[in-house]
């Protein structure tokens, strides 16, 4: 039997408060000397803070160049539109904080060990370093607050404290944390390994994104920050409790990460989030990861996996003209455990699935995360991995690559870990960086050095192996590569009208018709040589009425997604506004790179 915290909200015991600044403050219904008494007390309330991501992140990467959506994601929304302080107003709360300062603010009452004290105050720093973590990435420059204020507290109308104090501030608590919180917790809660994983994450977040955001002015510091990230990467590396889990199963062993009922014993999971559906803890999202969701996968990432020999995909002649079934022949199979490939099989049919072409999608459709099973108990059963051995590794590599301290050794413990269990050919130093692949130069033009080639290839790897599970956003974002995100994503190529095969057995499934064609019916429907009905799809370009738009119209092309103009504005959209209605309410709060 699945075990795991439970988490209940009652523990919070704080009533509602008003929508204005800083959402106002806690109030208790029970007063702090009377709650926090013991050891059982400061552990309860601890648990009510916990707060992870689960499979909802498999949909996050709409925000970046791995999808096209068709949602009203944020970043969508400004690239095309004219975003301010009074359209983009969400982001700007701080419960969480107000809950975790206030814990702060009253731990000392109770009656407890100084080791358990100290390992429920680690987690609690660890919970606002995480929080504060997330308003950095979005404001850049936050108010910084150490304590639950009240209304008539000076510090609650202050400005915002600048980023190099504020992430000061976060280190200085995770600091704290990686040395007080304890190694056995209970299962599907933080741990010291944990908080380890968390700090070598943002450290490298930090570290290279001051190295590549000169609006900043805070280059000088990124070493040392990188440096801390090889530092806590290596340490989780050499304590040997972790490992990358191969059964020997290439065409397996990545995909089980995503399809697990039970991470809390998988050597690659530092941190689970685990759901069982019959204990009220349901996990299942397969509407909204597969078929025509909002979401569907770009032919930009499908580009980026190596072919199965190590070669690249994109130096193959005609490869931009490459059908759906031919750009899947000898791939790295995390391609075909990462989206629905040609045969596949989907419950509980017996025969391959054939995707649906729908208007505003690229064809392709997401397998990761997606649970193929008709059993609703099942897929709502899967845990979800929040922290994964796997990011230690690539942080390890990405920190050292970019210290030109990098080496063939760091590359086998590390990234090579990745490729030996997708069954793919190891990434050489001296290949990668004799011979750097235009494809990648072309997205990371600020990229130079000695080291090109080879931090290029860690950055593919990344891509690939964290494909769905919410880092692309952030990657393009600290590496100063907003504008990939200009490129509207495309989808599958056709090369014009006609029969095509979408299941890989050379028989055709789909036609392709012209707009003025009409899609006959019943038993005037054409079959294939098995005697099954083709699928019609009227193709055309996208401001006719047809059901596919390819670029070329009924001339073919790759399915096209949108046609609206995106521009993003750098600096500025690396960050977010101040919402109006909080620069109103305080007026000591500023907006920084254009924003108004």
């Amino acid at each position: 039997m699945k075990k795991y915290i439970l988490i209940f909200g009652a523990v919070m015991m704080f009533s509602s408060c008003n929508d204005d600044f800083l959402d106002r403050y806690p109030q208790t219904s029970v007063a702090p000397e009377e709650f926090f008494k013991s050891e059982e007390d400061l552990e309860l309330y601890i648990n009510g803070l916990l707060s992870m991501p689960g499979p909802g992140s498999y949909q996050a990467d709409q925000s970046s160049d791995n999808m096209a959506t068709t949602g009203a994601i944020e970043i969508k929304n400004m690239l095309t539109g004219t975003p301010s302080s009074q359209t983009l107003t969400g982001g700007w709360n701080w419960t969480s904080l107000r809950n975790i300062n206030y814990f702060l603010d009253n731990y000392q009452q109770a009656n407890a060990s100084e080791e358990a004290i100290s390992h429920f105050v680690g987690l609690a720093r660890y919970y606002r370093a995480v929080f504060y973590f997330g308003m950095v990435k979005r404001y850049s420059d936050v108010p910084w607050y150490e304590t639950a204020l009240n209304p008539d507290d000076e510090g609650l109308y202050k400005g915002q404290d600048s980023r190099e104090f504020v992430m000061g501030k976060i280190i200085e608590d995770l600091e704290f944390a990686s040395q007080h919180v304890r190694e056995e917790v209970p299962a599907g809660t933080p741990g010291f390994w944990a908080v380890k994983a968390f700090y070598s994450r943002l450290m490298l977040y930090e570290g290279s994104y001051r190295k590549y955001h000169p609006e900043l002015g805070l280059e000088s510091s990124s070493s040392a920050l990188l440096q801390k990230a090889v530092e806590l990467s290596e340490e989780i590396m050499d304590a040997g409790l972790y490992s990358i889990y191969n059964s020997g199963n290439p065409s397996r062993d990545y995909a089980a990460l995503f399809g697990s009922s039970n991470l809390l014993g998988n050597p690659e999971v530092i941190l689970t989030n685990a759901y069982d559906a019959n204990k009220d803890r349901d996990g299942n999202i397969n509407y909204t990861v597969f078929g025509d969701y909002e979401q569907s996968p770009s032919r930009d990432l499908v580009m980026g996996y190596l072919m199965s020999d190590g070669t690249r995909f994109t130096d193959i002649e005609g490869h931009g003209e490459m059908g759906f079934v031919a750009e899947f022949q000898n791939r790295d199979p995390r391609l075909m455990q990462t989206i629905v490939y040609p045969g596949w099989v989907r419950q509980p049919n017996t025969t391959p699935y054939i995707q649906s072409l729908n208007k505003n999608f690229t064809g392709y459709h997401q397998l990761k995360g997606y649970q193929n099973t008709t059993d609703a108990v099942a897929a709502g059963s899967v845990d979800f991995p929040v922290y994964r051995f796997a990011e230690v590794l690539l942080t390890y590599a990405e920190a050292k690559a970019e210290l030109n301290s990098l080496t063939q050794t760091d590359l086998d413990k590390s990234v090579n870990l990745l490729r030996q269990r997708a069954g793919m050919p190891h990434l050489s130093m001296v290949e990668a960086n004799s011979d750097p692949d235009p494809f990648l130069m072309e997205k990371y033009p600020n990229l130079n050095g000695s080291n090109l080639g080879v931090l290029l290839e860690i950055r593919r790897e990344r891509r690939v192996e964290l494909a769905m599970e919410g880092y692309r956003y952030d990657d393009l974002m600290r590496w100063h590569a907003g504008k990939l995100l200009e490129e509207i994503p495309q989808g599958m190529y056709f090369a014009g009208l006609g029969k095509y095969d979408l299941t890989g057995d050379g028989i055709e499934d789909v036609i392709l018709i012209g707009k003025d064609t009409p899609i006959p019916v019943g038993d005037a429907k054409e079959k294939n040589s098995l005697g099954v009905e083709l699928i019609y799809y009227k193709a055309g370009t996208i401001d006719e009425n047809v059901d596919v738009f390819l670029e070329n119209g009924a001339n073919g092309g790759r399915m096209v997604t949108d046609t609206r103009a995106r521009n993003f504005e750098e600096p500025k959209y690396y960050y977010r506004p101040v919402p109006i209605q909080q620069m109103t309410l305080n007026p000591n709060l500023q907006q920084i790179f254009g924003w108004n």
